[in-house]
């Protein structure tokens, strides 16, 4: 008897986190997507140039995009929208005969300025892509459209994600012939925008495709299980 009640005061002795550690769990994932169209785009620009000189080549890049920021206001992009997120000078240099031995010798420079901007009318999109060209942009670094306010696209998908999840937990907990219990965990992880379905739609002067943006989110969560 001695032996029976050690093991039932151990047993008693357990924390309840060690007890509840020690119940069967079922870990499942959702996904949930929301698809919306784009209220902004964002594009990278600007003007490079090359010249024997560092100041040369550096004052004619500044030049360029001196108009190429007027010309962006000119258009309606208001100041907190234009960014300048690259400003570089390099040398070049020649290229030595394998044979000759000589040291690489410094033959002009590279120099290039970058902004960002950020379009929140998508009519004037390419009506400003185009007046930026003509103003002296001779770099294009990309584009990419965005939400002004994603928030309740995320909300939405969460909320996607979260019942897509529960659904399947009930799923396997039928099938596995246990009963779902009490959520333990929910946890979030990835998520955000994709491009997607592109419309019809054509910006005028340079032609672009708006098209949709997918926003995702990922929930993990965890239930107890019980078996009859």
């Amino acid at each position: 008897m001695r032996w029976i009640a050690l093991t039932l005061a151990l047993a008693f002795a357990i924390p309840a986190q060690a007890q509840d550690a020690l119940q069967s769990r079922l870990t499942v994932t959702g996904t949930g997507t929301v698809s919306r169209a784009p209220d902004m785009a964002v594009i990278s620009l600007g003007a490079a140039a090359r010249a024997e000189s560092a100041a040369a080549a550096m004052d004619e890049t500044s030049a360029a995009t001196a108009a190429i920021l007027a010309q962006l206001q000119q258009a309606g992009v208001a100041p907190r929208d234009i960014q300048t997120s690259t400003l570089s000078l390099r040398p070049l240099y020649d290229t030595p005969s394998s044979k000759g031995g000589s040291d690489p010798r410094i033959t002009g420079y590279d120099a290039s300025n970058t902004v960002t901007i950020r379009i929140r009318a998508l009519d004037d999109l390419g009506g400003i892509l185009d007046a930026a060209l003509n103003s002296g942009a001779n770099t294009f670094h990309g584009l990419r459209f965005a939400l002004q306010d994603p928030a309740p696209a995320l909300d939405e998908a969460r909320r996607r994600a979260v019942a897509e999840a529960m659904r399947k937990a009930a799923l396997y907990a039928d099938a596995a012939g246990v009963a779902l219990g009490p959520l333990r965990d929910l946890s979030e992880s990835g998520g955000g925008n994709a491009p997607m379905m592109m419309r019809a739609e054509m910006a005028e002067s340079v032609p672009v495709a708006a098209g949709e943006l997918e926003v995702e989110a990922r929930v993990t969560m965890v239930f107890s299980i019980e078996t009859p």
